[in-house]
């Protein structure tokens, strides 16, 4: 096996799993550049890939082994780590570690946008921008991500989109639209409540502009994973999406923000990845 640790992501604990790790006997590699965690994991000659760090670590060392033999596991120290949660996978490190010793490999979906892999979501809108404003911020942690959130929402207006799904056109106007292979965008906000990362289907999530009023009661749907039931949220799955937008703009991807054009086509790989789970 060989573990990849992101020394700057997350909550700091990088130190002491290193530690354990080396006490331990494994090989450690730690990344040096934005990107170097996908060349470590291509160039391993490794049976076992382990991403140390949050969502953005687990989708670069994805991007280096998806689609081989080659098996990824997961120690999740991020801010969100949302595939982790979905997976059922331990914040505990011992746990966590136990599990990639002793727990049991599957084959998981991928998908792209834009030919941009991603594990968990993908989206536009609203969520979008904040995701930004987060990154620009310098600072790390769900309180952040909400302040940055709540000085967004006071100027930011819903565009309109038309969305496709399997080849059926969706006309509307979104504060955001989410699209998940897992059911959240992390700290267990569950965004797309329905989806499962192993039945290669996609889940996506259309948000209607809400007032500030309503935010309590979808925050607390959105925390217990009953968003479906709001009547602003609307909830389809296909195997293809087309979402097409007035222009260019901000769009997320396994918690970071880039700049992606007006048209964003999605689709999911079915059974691309194989990833260890506890038995």
């Amino acid at each position: 096996m060989l573990f990849i640790i992101n020394p700057i992501s997350g909550k700091g604990k990088k130190a002491k799993i290193a530690q354990l790790l080396l006490t331990k006997g494994y090989k450690v590699a730690f990344t040096e550049y934005a990107g170097h965690a996908e060349v470590l994991a291509r160039e391993a000659t490794d049976e076992v890939v382990v991403a140390v760090g949050g969502d953005g670590t687990v989708n670069e060392v994805a991007r280096g082994i998806v689609g081989t033999e080659k098996a990824l596991g997961i120690i999740p120290c991020g801010s969100g780590d949302g595939l982790a949660r979905h997976l059922g996978l331990s914040h505990n490190i011992e746990k966590a570690l136990r599990t990639i010793e002793q727990g049991e490999c599957k084959r998981m979906d991928t998908a792209e946008v834009n030919g941009r892999l991603f594990l968990s979501v993908c989206g536009v809108g609203f969520d979008a921008v904040v995701s930004e404003r987060f990154a620009k911020s310098g600072k790390r942690g769900l309180a952040n991500y909400i302040r940055q959130g709540l000085k967004s929402w006071r100027n930011y207006t819903p565009e309109k989109y038309i969305v496709e799904i399997d080849g059926k056109e969706h006309h509307t106007e979104a504060l955001f639209i989410t699209v998940g292979n897992s059911d959240q965008w992390g700290n267990n906000a569950k965004i797309a409540p329905l989806a499962d990362c192993c039945d290669g289907i996609l889940d996506i999530t259309i948000v209607e502009k809400f007032g500030i009023l309503e935010m309590p009661w979808l925050a607390l749907r959105l925390m217990t994973g009953t968003l479906q039931r709001s009547r602003k949220v609307h909830c389809y799955k296909g195997k293809e999406v087309r979402i097409i937008r007035e222009c260019e703009g901000a769009a997320h991807a396994d918690g970071d923000w880039y700049m992606e054009s007006a048209t964003l086509n999605i689709k999911i790989l079915p059974s691309t990845l194989k990833v260890i789970v506890a038995r």
